[in-house]
């Protein structure tokens, strides 16, 4: 039942972009926000904040009340396990895969024993021309670090400790 309703809702939300006519980096370059957070937002896979809605009203102004309202509230973030058979997504799938030992083993390098925030995250979709002349996808994660912490007991509050 959730996941009908919120397919119905992605559904009029994407409805109200293509009839603006406008695309995901023109609704960031007029709110302000990163192409892929717009496109995250219409998909009902981000929050919209209460300072964000004005820009969002402005950018989309066919956009209704109720459905401002409902990307104020939290999200059900999921995706289709059948998404990955779309060849775009396959791709950007197993760059990540085939590239990823090096990804991480440069970050551990830079950084230390951690990882790449995926909640303090920015992403971007971007178009340029390589060296050659022809169009290129720039894809761009940037996260936070996050270290591994050492789990020293004394540091587990949730535990009882002996008085």
């Amino acid at each position: 039942m959730a996941m009908t309703y919120k397919l119905s809702v992605v559904e009029k939300l994407q409805q109200v972009k293509e009839k603006s006519g406008k695309t995901y980096s023109q609704i960031a370059e007029e709110t302000g926000l990163t192409n892929v957070y717009v496109a995250q937002l219409l998909r009902r896979q981000a929050h919209l904040k209460p300072e964000t809605a004005p820009k969002l009203r402005a950018a989309l102004p066919d956009l209704p009340e109720e459905l401002i309202n409902e990307m104020f509230k939290p999200p059900f973030r999921s995706y289709d396990p059948n998404l990955v058979q779309e060849p775009a997504i396959y791709r950007l799938n197993e760059a990540v895969m085939h590239f990823g030992e090096s990804i991480k083993e440069i970050i551990n390098e830079d950084f230390g024993d951690g990882i790449m925030s995926a909640i303090d995250f920015y992403c971007s979709v971007d178009k340029v021309k390589g060296v050659d002349g022809k169009d290129r996808v720039v894809v761009t994660f940037d996260g936070k670090y996050l270290p591994h912490s050492e789990q020293k007991a004394e540091h587990m509050l949730s535990r009882p400790r002996p008085q």
